[in-house]
């Protein structure tokens, strides 16, 4: 087993405010712009007739792009300059976001948003990969937090995207969407690129230090793939229970992604008053349940009631994803981070992919309501098969 690796700052200081600032910026406006593509892509397909099998099909692309790059990204990021790994993501964003703004008025939609998804979730996953291994180059403090203010900040982007894309289309064509959209990740690009703290030191190689997979970090990734599975499922079903299951509009998708976004905003604020009350191991467990019980809720709730829901998974999730990413930062070295988070979203992928087949085979013939029902079961089965596990001192092993 390997030896856990706690990393101390001095409190309250950061290493270069300047930088912390661009890099706030940075991933304030790239959150703009990912989230509103996939809020974009998804309600545009579904609107047009293509269906909720249609987005877990394009979802399903994109779960296999990052499958196979989450690694490489981040052994990338161990080797080169995160910060400049950063920048070309984003200039790589925004060109593959205005060639689909261009392509629409000329292509069928489904083809257009297919061929984008493959370029734009591997550049995705590159510029993910490297910012969030930023963190603790360009910011000091309490780790805590430091990634508590970063989530913050990406879910006010996630918060803002739900409402440009919820009332653009109204008034707008969807060519001016995603132009608009990829504006946001040039002004990411130029946010780090008028930033010098946070780069990668040279004195840092791939082969410099080796990833110890232990139990410890199993069962950390095996939290974060579960949290990243219930996300996923929203994203998959969410436009279709909105448009099929509550006869909602453009506006009230809208609203439940402003929902969740403002949740998530709350569950990243909350986190660092957390940490000094409740063990890690326990919040995850807490967390999973929750979730469970919060999926289960939807089925017999109405608007506006099923926003509340939406608020509280996503408080959930963002509670329960911050403390994983502060939770492995402390196990794992710097050398090693971004290899570490490539391992961890590959099973958290792998998880998700799963869940775009069926949602996929399932098509329309199931409700989405049914499928929230049936992974909040396997959740929760999951959740008891720990405790009772860990009552007889044995391992995790929710991914069985």
């Amino acid at each position: 087993m390997s030896r856990e690796v706690r990393f101390h700052y001095a409190k309250g200081t950061l290493r270069e405010p300047r930088a912390f600032i661009g890099f706030l910026a940075s991933a304030l406006s790239a959150s703009v712009g990912r989230n509103g593509y996939y809020i974009a892509c998804s309600w545009t397909l579904v609107e047009a007739g293509y269906g909720s099998a249609s987005v877990a099909t394009l979802l399903a692309i994109v779960s296999v792009v990052e499958f196979v790059a989450s690694p490489l990204a981040g052994a990338m990021a161990d080797r080169f300059d995160r910060r400049l790994l950063n920048i070309a993501a984003d200039v790589s964003r925004f060109a593959v976001m205005l060639a689909i703004a261009c392509a629409l008025p000329y292509l069928d939609l489904f083809p257009a948003i297919w061929c984008s998804a493959i370029p734009f979730a591997l550049c995705d996953r590159v510029a993910l990969t490297s910012s969030q291994s930023m963190i603790p180059l360009v910011a000091g403090g309490d780790l805590t937090a430091s990634y508590s203010i970063v989530f913050f900040v990406t879910q006010f982007g996630c918060l803002a995207a739900a409402l440009l894309v919820g009332a653009l289309p109204n008034d707008h064509s969807a060519t001016v969407v995603f132009v608009l959209l990829a504006v946001c990740f040039l002004v990411s690009a130029g946010s780090l690129s008028c930033i010098r703290g946070g780069s990668a030191s040279g004195e840092r190689k791939v082969n410099g230090l080796a990833l110890n997979i232990d139990g410890r970090l199993v069962r950390l990734f095996a939290v974060y793939a579960l949290l990243y599975g219930g996300a996923v499922l929203l994203s998959v079903m969410g436009s279709s229970f909105v448009f099929v299951e509550q006869k909602g509009t453009a506006a009230d998708f809208a609203r439940v992604e402003a929902a969740w976004s403002a949740g998530s905003l709350i569950g990243a604020a909350l986190l660092s008053r957390l940490t000094g009350t409740i063990s890690p191991h326990t919040l995850h467990l807490m967390v999973l349940g929750l979730t469970a019980l919060a999926l289960m809720a939807l089925v017999p709730l109405r608007a506006p009631w099923t926003l509340t829901m939406f608020a509280a998974l996503g408080f959930l999730y963002n509670l329960g994803r911050v403390s994983v990413e502060v939770t492995l930062q402390s196990r794992v070295p710097d050398r090693a981070l971004g290899r570490a988070k490539g391992a961890m979203h590959s099973l958290a992928v792998g998880l998700g992919f799963v869940i775009f087949s069926i949602a996929t085979v399932l098509g329309d013939q199931a409700f989405p309501s049914t499928i929230f029902l049936g992974f909040a079961a396997s959740l929760r089965r999951c959740c008891l098969e720990h405790q009772r596990r860990s009552a007889r001192g044995g391992s995790m092993t929710c991914m069985s």
